[in-house]
C-alpha cells in the first residue's frame, strides 16, 4: 500500500539513548507526529534497543542497521504504515559493517513502488583516510541510487555530510578546503541532482538562507546560527512534486542532538 499523504521526519540523533533522555520521544508524539521517522547515528547495538527506543514517536514498526563497532553510526526507520519489504544495508561490505543504510519499500497494484531510505553518509573530517573512504562511498552509492530510481519512486532522508552550495553553510569561504564542502563532494551532489534526476526537496520548497540542520559544539555556533545544512530529503521527481509548499520544518526550539529534526509533508 502506498502511504501518501505522508509526513516524514529525519534526524541525526547523535545517540538514540542520549536523544531519548533529552525528550525526543515526547516531541515526536506531541508535535512532529510523523508517519515515517528516519534516524541516523543510533550509536547503539540491537541489545541496547529497549522497547521504548523501538517505538519512538508512537511508531510501532521499525527496522535498524547497527554498526559492528559498538557506540558507532547506525541508522533506523520507523513507520506507521507497514512496508511490503525491508532491506538492511545496500550491498557494500565496507560500509554495511558501519550501519549506514536501511530501506522500506511499498508496492501497490500494478507494481508501482515507493522506497523510503534512511542513510548516514560517512564524514571525512577526522582524517584523510576517512575522507578517502567517503569518496569510495559516494562512488558506489551513486550507482545504487540510480538503480533504485530505475525501479520506482524514492525518498532518501538522512545525514549526507555535504553542504551543497554556499547558501547551505554560514562560513562557506572558510570551509572551501574542509570535508563536507570540498569541490568533489559538491560536484557529487550536483551530479545526483542534474544527471541522476533526484530533487533536493527542502530547497525546492524553501529557497531562503540561514536554514541549517547541524551546528558545531564549539563556541556559540548554535546560538549564533553558524551552521551547515547537511541533512536532506532527496527524492525522485514524482515524490518531490508532492512536497507541500511551506511544510519544510527545521525544529530548533529544543536540542536533542547537534543536529535538528527536518520534517516535510507530502500530499
Amino acid at each position: 500500500m502506498m502511504p501518501f499523504p505522508l509526513r516524514v521526519t529525519s534526524l541525526n540523533l547523535n545517540g538514540v539513548r542520549s536523544a531519548a533522555d533529552k525528550g525526543v520521544d515526547a516531541w515526536l508524539r506531541e508535535q512532529a507526529r510523523p508517519d515515517v521517522l528516519c534516524v541516523q547515528e543510533l550509536k547503539a547495538l540491537d541489545a541496547d534497543m529497549t522497547p521504548a527506543l523501538r517505538e519512538l514517536g508512537g511508531l510501532t514498526g521499525a527496522a535498524f542497521h547497527h554498526a559492528v563497532k559498538p557506540g558507532y553510526s547506525g541508522v533506523g526507520l520507523y513507520w506507521k504504515h507497514t512496508p511490503d519489504d525491508v532491506r538492511i544495508g545496500f550491498g557494500h561490505a565496507e560500509f554495511d559493517a558501519e550501519g549506514r543504510y536501511v530501506e522500506a519499500t511499498y508496492t501497490r497494484a500494478g507494481g508501482k513502488r515507493l522506497t523510503i531510505v534512511s542513510a548516514y553518509f560517512p564524514s571525512g573530517s577526522s582524517s584523510d583516510e576517512r575522507q578517502q573512504a567517503k569518496f569510495r562511498f559516494l562512488t558506489d552509492f551513486y550507482e545504487h541510487l540510480r538503480a533504485l530510481k530505475s525501479a520506482g519512486e524514492v525518498l532518501l532522508c538522512g545525514d549526507v555530510n555535504i553542504a551543497h552550495k554556499e547558501i547551505d553553510l554560514k562560513n562557506w569561504k572558510g570551509n572551501l578546503k574542509n570535508s563536507g564542502f570540498l569541490p568533489e563532494e559538491r560536484a557529487w551532489m550536483t551530479r545526483l541532482l542534474d544527471e541522476a534526476g533526484y530533487v533536493d526537496v527542502f530547497r525546492q520548497i524553501d529557497p531562503n538562507p540561514d536554514r541549517y540542520t547541524w551546528w558545531s559544539n564549539r563556541g556559540q555556533a548554535r546560538a549564533k546560527n553558524v551552521g551547515w545544512r547537511i541533512d536532506y530529503h532527496l527524492a525522485t521527481p514524482g515524490v518531490a512534486a508532492r512536497a507541500k509548499p511551506g511544510s519544510a520544518w527545521i525544529y530548533t526550539e529544543q536540542r536533542f542532538s547537534d543536529h535538528a529534526p527536518l520534517t516535510i509533508d507530502y500530499a
